[in-house]
């Protein structure tokens, strides 16, 4: 199955009703771990954006919290981690600002 693209699935989308687009987000929030955190973020966490900084910011401390420091190997994978999951959370916010906040602070440990 080939996918639609962008616009074709935007044109698609606006000929649909409000209950068959809330259905439609509900059926994808269930196939995907990243769409339902995705969604979370557009409906609770998108009009404070330094909330959400701070949050995730706590996430990322408590991650390198729990490090383990036994060998290198360990240590450069929890870290490659981490980092993963930042660029994951920069994603659903596409601001830049929310890119520095998050980055920056890394350079500092």
């Amino acid at each position: 199955m080939k996918a639609a693209t962008v616009s074709e699935l935007k044109k698609e989308l606006q000929t649909r009703s409000e209950k068959e687009l809330m259905a439609l987000c509900l059926r994808l929030s269930k196939f995907k771990k990243e769409n339902k955190e995705l969604l979370t973020y557009l409906l609770y966490e998108s009009a404070d954006e330094m909330g959400y900084i701070r949050t995730v910011q706590l996430e990322i401390d408590e991650q390198f919290s729990e490090i383990n420091t036994k060998t290198y190997y360990f240590i450069k994978k929890s870290v490659r981690k981490i980092l993963r999951n930042i660029k994951k959370y920069i994603r659903y916010s596409g601001k830049k600002q929310t890119e520095v906040e998050l980055l920056l602070p890394l350079r500092k440990r």
